[in-house]
């Protein structure tokens, strides 16, 4: 069994990306690790070769930003990146540059990876997913955080990222899953409060029309973390690869977690799986095989 890795980056230091962190993450999984790093203005380069890993292959890319509308470029990049890997490989371990897994699921997804080898009619690998918000000390737990999603693939050219890679797609159809019990650990809304401002302003561009980025570049200089509907206290260990970022926190942010801003029916639906476990009328980007 051959598991290539495979994520896209650009400008990772200006905009604090925990890239290192996610890639050093799979490569105990991995038997390969392609990073197609887009043209940045920073030096994004020179941080993927310090990990010094023989697994890891970089390649370039240079962005089309005519492309950015739905974040499609990024979608363009992903299978750009997933091309890249070598022919033999049966699954593709697809990371996203604020991702992160933890070292207790590499056992489960390996099982996973061949358990699941010789069924071809399982086309993707379904992790469960924290979102971490404003510090490593709180997650989302309302609806607007896709609490899923398929992180690996089988090798196959006509599964593609769709719209802004947050998942994949084979052609028009959903791509056929097996769940597996690991989970992604999600800090692309862990920054402070400037450095949140600043990324979003930089990323904006790969959603937002010109009339609203105008708006964007407006906006104060720090990002106001209280806009949230609702939170919890994270309580687990994080990745080990993740102990010195978080070290190296200096900023401090308090949440209310009691807080909860639902519409009424968002309030009914969010009580129903707190109780329950069920998440009803969830958009779901695969087709769970039972």
């Amino acid at each position: 069994m051959f598991i290539s890795g495979f994520t896209i980056i650009r400008n990772a230091i200006l905009n604090d990306y925990p890239i290192v962190e996610a890639i050093q993450s799979i490569l105990p999984v991995v038997d390969e690790m392609i990073v197609l790093v887009g043209d940045s203005t920073d030096e994004t380069e020179q941080l993927i070769r310090s990990i010094n890993s023989s697994k890891i292959k970089i390649h370039y890319s240079v962005w089309d930003m005519s492309l950015r509308s739905g974040g499609q470029v990024l979608a363009v990049e992903t299978d750009k990146a997933k091309a890249l890997i070598n022919p033999k490989s049966d699954w593709a371990f697809y990371i996203q540059a604020d991702e992160v897994i933890h070292e207790k699921y590499h056992a489960a997804i390996l099982q996973g990876c061949a358990e699941h080898l010789s069924n071809a009619e399982v086309e993707g690998l379904l992790f469960d997913y924290l979102h971490f918000y404003g510090t490593y000390d709180y997650i989302g737990d309302s609806r607007k955080w896709y609490h899923k999603e398929v992180r690996i693939i089988r090798n196959n050219t006509s599964i593609t990222a769709y719209k802004d890679a947050q998942g994949f797609r084979k052609g028009t159809e959903k791509v056929r899953v097996k769940p597996i019990p690991a989970c992604v650990y999600h800090y692309g809304w862990v920054k402070s409060p400037e450095q949140m401002m600043q990324k979003q302003k930089n990323v904006s561009p790969y959603w937002l029309g010109d009339a609203d980025m105008e708006k964007m570049l407006m906006n104060p200089a720090a990002w106001n973390f209280e806009s949230f509907d609702s939170l919890e206290k994270f309580t687990g260990t994080h990745p080990t690869v993740m102990l010195d970022r978080i070290k190296r926190k200096n900023w401090q942010v308090t949440l209310d977690i009691s807080r909860k801003k639902f519409s009424f029916k968002n309030r009914l639906l969010y009580y129903f799986e707190k109780l329950t476990g069920i998440r009803p009328f969830d958009f779901r980007n695969y087709r769970v095989i039972r």
